[in-house]
């Protein structure tokens, strides 16, 4: 039976996608995004147990080489977090997808559909696969809120019960993609046109950094050209908020200005990018 690594289970989200969902969390990714909120979802917990010492309740215990977490005792204070220093949760759940079939039926009566994040959800592919159809059984929508490090052209059968894909474009520019999210960007590129192309693009999400003018405005431009008045398109304010302390002295250790902001916005609707938005 397929398993997948949950961070964490948000069972009513009105911010991940459209009405009322549930938001499932996976642990992983392959990007190291500068300005990462949550880069305890990076990594696999390495055990190496530093966390085991630093929590006030006693919830983690180093059990045959690897840490445990009794997700009973834990009051949620998130030292373990604050100590770990690999990028990394020790409060991951292997669950099946009979195991998240049956949290997801506790909301379903209240939410309309679910969306899959993380993490990069896709880097669980296979599970998605078996766990879409069972979600679609009990008439919700399916979401997937990717940073497009799946080729979906190329693995069209993770598309086939998903209503729509939720994409990050976070940078234009190779060389600014390789310095902000650490990955080259020719994938995530092919798949905003393949994406619209097949219909499954549900929105496209672009951070305005701060003193970044060139950048941030070949990106918005690509963007909307690309996607005219077809989907919504999110200009989100870079904000300090959860970035790591060393990138914070980087980008910076503030949230971007509205109205600088507001510029590229009235930039992307200039372009056709009809639904585009300041968040």
């Amino acid at each position: 039976m397929k398993t997948a690594p949950v961070n964490r289970i948000i069972p009513f989200s009105n911010v991940d996608g459209p009405s009322n969902r549930t938001a499932i969390f996976f642990q992983g990714c392959p990007f190291n995004c500068r300005f990462c909120h949550n880069p305890e979802t990076i990594n696999m917990c390495c055990n190496c147990g530093d966390c085991v010492k630093t929590c006030p309740v006693k919830a983690l215990s180093l059990i045959d080489g690897k840490v445990v977490w009794d997700k009973n005792i834990c009051v949620g204070c998130d030292t373990c977090i604050k100590t770990c220093t690999h990028n990394s949760s020790p409060k991951i759940t292997e669950m099946s997808v009979d195991d998240l079939m049956k949290e997801i039926k506790k909301s379903a009566p209240y939410i309309t559909g679910i969306t899959l994040s993380g993490g990069e959800c896709t880097l669980r592919k296979d599970f998605i696969i078996e766990l879409f159809p069972k979600v679609k059984e009990l008439g919700l929508t399916t979401l997937l809120d990717s940073n497009g490090y799946l080729d979906f052209e190329e693995n069209k059968e993770i598309l086939e019960y998903c209503d729509g894909v939720m994409l990050d474009v976070k940078a234009y520019d190779k060389d600014f993609s390789n310095w902000l999210i650490r990955y080259p960007q020719e994938t995530i590129l092919k798949n905003l046109h393949y994406l619209l192309k097949v219909g499954k693009l549900e929105e496209v999400r672009t951070i305005i950094f701060p003193d970044r003018d060139q950048e941030n405005e070949e990106t918005v431009s690509y963007v909307a050209k690309v996607i005219g008045d077809n989907c919504r398109y999110k200009i989100i304010r870079y904000r300090q908020f959860g970035v790591r302390d060393e990138q914070k002295e980087v980008l910076g250790d503030y949230t971007t200005d509205e109205d600088y902001a507001l510029k590229y916005v009235e930039l992307a609707k200039e372009l056709g990018a009809t639904e585009a938005y300041l968040i």
